[in-house]
């Protein structure tokens, strides 16, 4: 049996800090490295040049499928890998993913992101979110990227069968949403003006909504933020949808930053009825009681947490929520428990 090729695809500005170690971290893998250069002017280019990579110039439209898509025109191998040069492939595992595509029936494979949070490198190991992503899929299949902003590729729809995809568990770690990264990048500035040109448009999907309210959020311009993630929700149920995981997380993630504990308690069990499996909303709803003092009602959600685990491809997870950060709160309950009847 033939090992199946693999081509990377990047769209790159000024990202010399990440660029080699990005690409260090595939090299061994794939076969052809495609780069589309978005107007550079720092060293970008020379360091990319060092990995025998095919550099294409590419004038930005503001449009990041546009310039994705014009990366998949130029891939020749039977598969491709996409990433941003703020990631890097987990590359102890290269021989499991040769091995999976050599064997697959799949089309596309969804593959889990690391997102860390914090202030600076390096990472704080236990501050990370966790998300699966399409990030490996086959080549001349009509594959494509949709969305002028968080972009993701999509089967064509004659393509788009539940045995068409598959999982695999090979971690990228993205450093992107670290704050002094975010800021020396001016990332919100860029999106938050994207995003808005496509508010305006009609018919927009209520994802645009999903994601102004979480650059308002990671602004702290919280009122702003719950307006649009309010708005989210009602363009999902207008459509006759349920609205995704993902918003229910964001809305009460930022009702307990504020402090809002009325505004969360008891609407979040709703939430709960629509994704009873969700680890993060039973992790939330605990430390809603908890800071009520309804501690009993609180160890309850920590141990379901504990239950539940985070091994979850479906959701949006927080680190922590179903192991070491729902132990901790189990305790501190505990101790309150027993406080309380200490005191009786």
């Amino acid at each position: 049996m033939t090992t199946p090729t693999i081509s990377l695809c990047m769209i790159v500005k000024n990202e010399e800090q990440f660029i080699e170690q990005c690409l260090n971290s595939v090299k061994d893998l794939v076969q052809e490295i495609i780069i589309v250069d978005t107007g550079s002017t720092d060293k970008t280019i020379k360091i990319c040049e060092k990995y025998k990579t095919s550099i294409y110039s590419f004038e930005w439209t503001n449009h990041f499928a546009d310039a994705r898509n014009f990366s998949l025109s130029k891939a020749s191998s039977e598969w491709i890998l996409w990433l941003d040069a703020d990631e890097e492939l987990e590359a102890t595992n290269i021989q499991i993913m040769i091995e999976t595509i050599s064997k697959t029936n799949a089309a596309m494979l969804f593959m889990p992101i690391i997102n860390y949070y914090g202030e600076a490198l390096p990472v704080n190991q236990q501050q990370a979110y966790l998300y699966y992503q399409p990030r490996l899929f086959r080549n001349h299949m009509g594959i494509k990227f949709y969305n002028q902003i968080h972009e993701t590729p999509l089967l064509p729809k004659k393509n788009a069968v539940e045995q068409s995809i598959e999982i695999l568990k090979i971690p990228i770690h993205h450093y992107g949403y670290l704050e002094d990264i975010t800021k020396q990048k001016n990332k919100s500035q860029r999106n938050l003006q994207t995003l808005l040109k496509e508010y305006e448009q009609p018919n927009h999907s209520p994802w645009i909504e999903y994601h102004l309210a979480s650059e308002f959020y990671r602004k702290k311009e919280y009122h702003t933020a719950f307006l649009y993630i309010n708005e989210a929700i009602l363009g999902f149920l207008s459509q006759g949808l349920k609205p995704p995981a993902l918003l229910y997380r964001l809305k009460y993630g930022m009702l307990i930053e504020t402090d809002s504990l009325d505004g969360a308690w008891p609407a979040i069990e709703k939430a709960i009825l629509l994704y009873p499996d969700y680890v993060d909303l039973h992790f939330m709803k605990g430390l809603i009681l908890y800071h009520k003092e309804q501690f009993s009602a609180a160890l309850e959600s920590f141990e379901k947490c504990l239950e539940l685990g985070e091994d979850h491809t479906e959701y949006l997870i927080l680190r922590g929520s179903g192991s070491f950060k729902a132990t901790e709160y189990k305790h501190l309950c505990l101790k309150k428990i027993n406080s309380t009847k200490k005191n009786n």
